[in-house]
């Protein structure tokens, strides 16, 4: 029976070394959109053997991301399953009895050597212009002589790689993917400290959960010959490989943390909603045909096929991010997004403003939002200028620069006192409030579009933000002219 005719069991297996950023979270949804379109199971497993790197946060961070994206799983931690335990530090004997065997079988075997003798291998490698890799002095040591030494020197388990022909990788994605023998080194499978490297822990651990397909990044694939021939010296089935296309940067270089590679719940925490995530990376190499550009996470793991998925890298635009995301915060309903702005508002606000958030001015503000807001951190900045009495702090000079020189600033903010306290409080509407600013222009001698953010900062602290006639009135009539007087003043 070959892995495509059982149960669909695929698996995201993440090392706990840090947040989970955007390229393993993709390689996450992929795999578990892949067990959900064909009925299968989705697989949690904490590949947490580097000691020596674990971060403590990083478990619960991993689970909140998925659990964020609305991504479940079936079998691992806080669940528990048939193949329990799902963190590979308490699997130990599992790989330790796979290196005996392939010890045994003359397809392993210890290595001594020492750092500093490994260190002077390479500069002579690279001294001879040869490429890097073990040079088999352990390898060429009699089981006896090797297990005589075990007894009193550390050692590391090194796989006996195949050093003639080649290997072939058959990808799902890539096709063939032929790989020269003789340019593969005889890597480390067990480590001093006695825990396996990732080589032989994911072969042993994909066996041993019975994965059927193996959904990771395109970094993985010069590895794929190392875990072939661990598997075929095992005697076991490999899975079905599906290697991802890398995700690149706009500038079409790796992506970097400046160009998007940071911790998925650094996007949460910047307000971007779950749905619009989905919906970005669902696209980050995969396509549901010509035209869809908009899709839900049922319609994602419904639909999904491997066979959809293309070999040429993504490009991370956060621009399309952030059109997705004011996408899907128009289609909120009223009532939803109205709690999404107090919730915004709550956390983000200055301690200065009472709690809870006035709800009127919430009610008030929300549609004037809602066309506005491509990420729910910039509420509380666009609406702060409500919940105080006193006047925006900003730096003069903006004020000064949006006017084009301080004598301009002057007449704008003199000409708006005159025209809006000509406005009676019975009056204080948005068509009173825009008719009383558009007829500036005329004694002004400019355009509405040439002062008007002066008038922004002023009221609001800032050059640009929710429509201006629709704050006047908001901020009410006694706190809009004396915040224009104040910026008067400040000005000179």
């Amino acid at each position: 029976m070959t892995a495509d005719s059982r149960p669909v069991r695929t698996r995201y297996a993440p090392s706990p070394t840090g947040d989970p950023h955007v390229g393993n979270i993709r390689s996450a949804l992929f795999s578990w959109a892949y067990a959900r379109a064909n009925g299968g199971a989705f697989l949690l497993r904490i590949e947490d053997t580097d000691r020596n790197r674990l971060a403590e946060t990083s478990v619960g961070a991993i689970m909140e991301s998925l659990r964020w994206l609305g991504i479940d799983w079936d079998e691992g931690p806080e669940i528990g399953g048939p193949h329990e335990p799902y963190f590979q530090s308490q699997r130990l004997p599992l790989y330790q009895k796979a290196a005996a065997s392939l010890i045994d079988k003359g397809r392993a075997y210890r290595c001594f050597c020492t750092s500093e003798r490994l260190d002077q291998m390479r500069a002579a490698q690279a001294a001879a212009k040869q490429p890097p890799g073990y040079d088999g002095t352990c390898r060429r040591l009699s089981p006896e002589e090797s297990a005589s030494r075990a007894r009193h020197e550390p050692f590391v388990v090194r796989f006996a790689m195949d050093r003639e022909g080649q290997t072939i990788l058959t990808d799902m994605i890539r096709g063939e993917v032929v790989f020269e023998n003789k340019l593969q080194d005889d890597f480390v499978m067990v480590k001093s400290d006695g825990y396996p490297t990732y080589h032989l822990g994911v072969v042993v651990d994909d066996t041993e959960m019975e994965i059927t397909h193996a959904i990771r990044g395109d970094e993985w694939i010069s590895s794929a010959p190392k875990h072939i021939q661990l598997y075929a010296a095992l005697g076991w089935e490999p899975p079905v490989w599906a290697h991802l296309p890398l995700i690149l940067g706009p500038d079409h270089k790796k992506l970097s943390k400046r160009s998007g590679d940071t911790a998925l719940l650094d996007y949460r925490t910047n307000g971007y909603l779950p749905e619009a995530m989905i919906n970005f990376l669902a696209f980050l190499g995969w396509s549901l045909d010509d035209h869809t550009a908009i899709l839900s996470i049922d319609e994602f793991k419904q639909h999904f096929d491997l066979a959809r998925v293309v070999a040429n890298p993504a490009v991370f635009d956060i621009d399309r991010l952030n059109y997705l995301n004011g996408h899907y915060i128009r289609e909120m309903d009223d009532h939803r997004w109205r709690r999404t702005i107090a919730e915004w508002c709550e956390k983000d606000l200055p301690d200065s403003v009472k709690r809870p958030v006035e709800p009127a001015v919430i009610e008030s503000v929300a549609p004037l939002l809602k066309e506005r807001t491509a990420k729910l951190a910039d509420i509380a900045p666009m609406v702060e200028f409500l919940f105080s009495y006193d006047a925006p702090e900003f730096p003069v000079e903006t004020l000064i620069e949006r006017a084009g020189d301080a004598a301009t600033a002057v007449r704008v903010l003199d000409v708006a006192l005159t025209s809006l306290d000509a406005v009676p409080d019975s009056a204080w509407d948005v068509p009173n409030v825009e008719a009383a600013i558009r007829g500036m222009e005329g004694a002004l001698d400019l355009k509405l579009r040439k002062f008007v953010s002066v008038l922004y900062v002023a009221e609001m602290g800032r050059p640009q933000g929710i429509p201006l006639f629709d704050s006047i009135v908001l901020l009410g009539r006694e706190r809009a002219l004396q915040r224009i007087r104040t910026a008067r003043l400040r000005v000179g």
